[in-house]
């Protein structure tokens, strides 16, 4: 999210904004909210500071405050960058959407670009690449494979993914909604072709076949899975390998929207879906993804292979993977 965004374009109500702020951090949200209105009578249209009066207001506890901001900034945000609608939504003042606007998964991570890995990783305990991999690493040991020709890391972010990815496969693409979350990526050398794209766009749109596709906490951003399902196994070899985590949740709902603003997915709904996708699971491991407030967050670890046509091939054994060149390395199918 640019400065652009976040300024009213008048300088008092900014330094109004600014001071509430302070405020807030310093622990008087009430104060805050009071002082956010008081910049918003210049500017009563300046959707950054309807979104700041909604989170000072519910933190000193007026939820009916909040929500009333939400509104109105669900109706000035046309590209939801602020999820105006994920918040109304939390708080039982909207129906929960089927997914996450781009608008707001875009500037959310162009925010935390430059300091993500290091926030993931030393101060929330991130794991999810690492457990991925692993599980990827097995079903290839398996099936007899060290490598293999084309790798799709979906919400590729700065490469956390990525980098594990890159010695089993000879070319490796990344997409990703956040423009800052590439050029990080970019940086690191690991991909060689990323792509500035929403998934489900991006998977009607492909005309390329993949060996692997992974998403690794991606899911948290999407609620209703099947038509991503039906996505990548559109992009996948007749055996190919899907590899994801999802955040979890312990009802019979398909997806829930948390108060983090993430969704978390029913075991049974996301392995049903998956076999209507026409999948076959390899494995669902429950783990620790990461930590939110010093608590570990739970989810699945899910590997899945798309059902392989009669008339494909079985497996090349490693041995066989050696001997090609980069360009025609073999593939899981």
């Amino acid at each position: 999210m640019t400065k652009t965004l976040l300024s009213s374009g008048d300088l008092i109500a900014d330094r109004r904004a600014s001071y509430a702020q302070m405020l807030f951090i310093g622990g008087d949200p009430a104060a805050a909210a009071d002082l956010m209105e008081q910049a918003l009578e210049r500017v009563p249209d300046w959707p950054a500071g309807l979104d700041l009066l909604g989170r000072f207001r519910e933190a000193a506890g007026d939820v009916a405050g909040a929500i009333a901001a939400w509104r109105e900034l669900a109706a000035r945000d046309a590209e939801g960058i602020f999820g105006a609608t994920l918040k109304l939504a939390v708080h039982g003042a909207a129906i929960a959407p089927d997914r996450t606007e781009p608008g707001y998964v875009a500037a959310l991570f162009d925010t935390y670009a430059d300091d993500f890995d290091a926030a993931l990783l030393q101060r929330l305990g991130y794991r999810v690449p690492g457990l991925i991999a692993a599980g990827l690493n097995v079903a290839m040991a398996d099936a007899g494979v060290e490598r293999v020709a084309k790798a799709l890391d979906l919400g590729c972010g700065t490469g956390l993914m990525g980098e594990h990815l890159r010695r089993p496969v000879s070319h490796l693409t990344g997409i990703d909604l956040s423009a800052g979350m590439l050029a990080e990526a970019r940086l690191k050398g690991i991909y060689d072709e990323l792509s500035e794209a929403e998934l489900n766009a991006y998977l009607a749109g492909s005309a390329d076949l993949v060996d692997i596709v992974t998403a690794a906490d991606v899911f948290v951003y999407c609620g209703a899975l099947p038509p991503l399902f039906e996505g990548v196994a559109r992009v996948l070899r007749p055996g190919g390998l899907f590899a994801f985590s999802v955040e979890t949740h312990a009802g019979p709902e398909a997806f829930v929207l948390r108060p983090s603003l993430r969704y978390a997915h029913g075991k049974a709904a996301t392995l049903a879906a998956l076999s209507e996708a026409g999948f076959t699971l390899i494995s669902a491991h429950e783990e620790a993804l990461r930590e939110d407030r010093g608590e570990p967050v739970m989810g699945l670890v899910i590997v899945a292979r798309r059902a392989a046509q009669a008339a494909v091939a079985d497996l090349r054994p490693a041995e066989a993977a050696k001997a090609e060149t980069v360009e025609a390395a073999p593939s899981l199918h």
